[in-house]
């Protein structure tokens, strides 16, 4: 993170990733403490919920089976597979409220050293643990309005592919639309996840959170958007093959066992560079926009989160995005 601001804009696909890996390769002892602490476990219930999952699933469906084929009411059977059912629906909203929060946490930690690196700031990983609880209730406001722009994108995706499949007849044209309707709907998505992650850096660092750092980030985004996707998508392109992977060795015994964790261990480093990554991206946007950064104003605004918060980049009202301030 030694490169000038003006310097930030000019950086490529491979050079923001670069960048990343080079700053965690600088911050070491803090980094692998973060990601013990809050990614680790992230990274091992992300997996592990899938095969806690699939051996649930595999218990109700044979209970499933077995009611099916009784020819006589079994009282217990019913009552055994409503209390599976139950608990597949309280695991579920464990394992999402556990996820949600170690991946808030590790969003706050990341970001806020990185701002710490950037502005020449010593930080600690014990300054880190006082920061983090007084920031991720307003990275959880910005994920639920993320969240509904997911669930809204997602119904409208559905209704355009219900009309599809129900005024469209089985043809080569047919299946040729629907691959292309599909490739948007994943360019829509990876484009949303983007935002989110910018608006995830905007709520840490200045003073908008929710639907206003939603907004920010689609301010900031806008010149530097296939740059944005494309940084996304070679992430989820690396943690597809990681799923991929998981899913065929883990069943395997030993063999398995060893894949598993091999996977979490990929999985762990590839959330630590995610998190690096989308904050580097943060930086090309406000670079390019020209939004001035005062190295000296940050590292005094940074220590506002040990009192009450303090904006970590406040933009001066007479500059706009993409009009820098001009000395008279």
């Amino acid at each position: 993170m030694d490169k000038p601001q003006e310097e930030m804009q000019e950086l490529g696909f491979f050079a923001i990733y670069k960048e990343a890996i080079k700053t965690i390769h600088s911050m070491k002892k803090i980094f692998t403490q973060i990601t013990l602490t809050f990614i680790l476990p992230l990274s091992f219930i992300f997996l592990a919920h899938f095969i806690i999952v699939s051996i649930i699933d595999w218990k109700i469906e044979r209970d499933e089976r077995s009611v099916y084929y009784s020819n006589v009411e079994n009282e217990h059977l019913y009552r055994k597979l409503s209390h599976e059912w139950i608990g597949y629906w309280i695991f579920k909203i464990i394992y999402l409220s556990t996820l949600l929060l170690f991946s808030l946490l590790a969003t706050a930690a990341v970001v806020y050293t990185i701002a710490n690196i950037y502005s020449g700031n010593d930080v600690t990983f014990k300054t880190v643990l006082k920061v983090v609880p007084k920031v991720w209730k307003r990275l959880a406001l910005t994920f639920l309005w993320t969240y509904f722009g997911f669930f809204i994108y997602n119904v409208v995706t559905g209704v355009v592919f219900f009309i599809w499949s129900t005024t469209t007849t089985y043809s080569t044209f047919a299946i040729v639309m629907f691959y292309i309707l599909l490739a948007f709907y994943f360019i829509g998505f990876v484009y949303i996840t983007a935002l989110w992650q910018l608006a995830s850096v905007v709520t840490v660092l200045e003073s908008a959170y929710g639907l206003k750092a939603m907004m920010k980030a689609n301010s900031l985004i806008k010149g530097k958007r296939w740059l944005s996707w494309f940084v996304f998508f070679g992430l989820y392109c690396i943690f597809v093959g990681i799923l991929i992977l998981f899913f065929v060795f883990v069943w395997d015994g030993f063999l398995g066992i060893i894949v598993g964790l091999v996977c979490v261990f990929l999985v762990m480093v590839l959330f630590l560079v995610g998190y690096v990554v989308q904050t580097m991206l943060y930086f090309v946007c406000k670079s390019y926009h020209r939004e001035p950064i005062d190295r000296m104003g940050l590292s005094s605004q940074l220590g506002g989160y040990l009192g009450e918060f303090e904006p970590a980049f406040k933009v001066n009202n007479d500059i706009q995005l993409g009009q820098p301030q001009v000395q008279v």
